[in-house]
């Protein structure tokens, strides 16, 4: 029962967000394919779940397990402590703040890099828009990490007793996180096509990148001579940081550091989907 009224709630969620389109200017080509994108997530987030007994708390499961592994070596081992760490907010949270954009953006990336791949009898349709293929697992993972994101907010409340109002700026940051992921999951895409490698070898590249960006421990022990180029060249280290910002400390520190990461976004993600765009032709040969 549980798991029914999860999955309802995720159709509701994707229904509001399709009611958003009265207020866009886009023709009716783009909608219908808005549509599809939309229909084809809930069929994902319907699959995921089909048979299991968890069904959509595996996720979150996945996600504190994550937690209790990095929170025990972080703090209890290492000692590590943030410095601007809020009051009365434990480390676990300020650990757990940071991994929510990493493991929507790691988990839609890689999904994403396989999919498609994993569906040669549509990408032989010539009606079907392929562009679609890519932003399914990608909006799938999203959706699945807001709860981890509901489940913060309300521990937080529970510590701190408060629950502050930046967290109405979160989809400034949600914007530049699905565009990086976009635009980095079309790459991968195409590549995966022609060099099935693609997938494995992008799990280790992300494997390190999440050492170079002070998600599980704190900025303050990057060197101060390189604290700077990291939150001014790895969107993920800002996006990560204005998390915590807005849903732990209540303020936003880093608003030059957000626009240069939407900016790095933006372009990602139009070169992400031109050479897919241009790939595409060759998808049906390969496969």
């Amino acid at each position: 029962m549980r798991k029914q009224e999860l999955l309802k709630s995720m159709k509701g969620v994707i229904r509001k967000a399709s009611k958003v389109k009265r207020w866009l200017p886009f023709n009716e080509h783009w909608w219908a394919k808005f549509d599809l994108l939309i229909t084809l997530v809930r069929r994902d987030l319907q699959a995921r779940y089909k048979g299991s007994v968890l069904g959509s708390f595996w996720p979150l499961l996945n996600q504190l397990s994550q937690l209790l592994i990095f929170t025990y070596v972080f703090s209890t081992v290492l000692r590590v402590k943030p410095d601007d760490l809020p009051p009365n907010i434990p480390f676990s949270l300020w650990l757990f703040a940071g991994l929510l954009p990493w493991n929507a953006f790691t988990g839609g990336l890689i999904q994403a890099a396989g999919s498609v791949v994993a569906q040669p009898n549509l990408v032989k349709k010539v009606v079907f828009p392929l562009a679609l293929l890519p932003l399914v697992s990608i909006f799938s993972i999203f959706i699945e990490s807001s709860f981890g994101l509901m489940a913060l907010i309300v521990l937080v409340a529970v510590f701190a007793k408060t629950v502050h109002t930046t967290l109405i700026l979160l989809p400034l940051v949600w914007l530049p996180q699905l565009l990086l992921t976009a635009g980095l999951g079309y790459l991968a895409a195409g590549f995966t096509i022609f060099l099935r490698d693609t997938q494995q070898g992008l799990a280790i590249i992300l494997n390190i990148w999440l050492y170079f960006a002070p998600i599980v421990y704190p900025a303050s022990l990057i060197p101060q001579a390189w604290r700077n180029w990291v939150f001014w060249l790895n969107p993920l280290a800002t996006i990560a940081e204005i998390y915590r910002d807005l849903v732990l400390a209540g303020r936003v520190d880093h608003w030059g550091e957000l626009g240069v990461a939407t900016l790095i976004s933006v372009v990602v993600f139009a070169t992400g989907l031109s050479v897919y765009q241009q790939l595409r032709p060759a998808f049906a040969d390969v496969l």
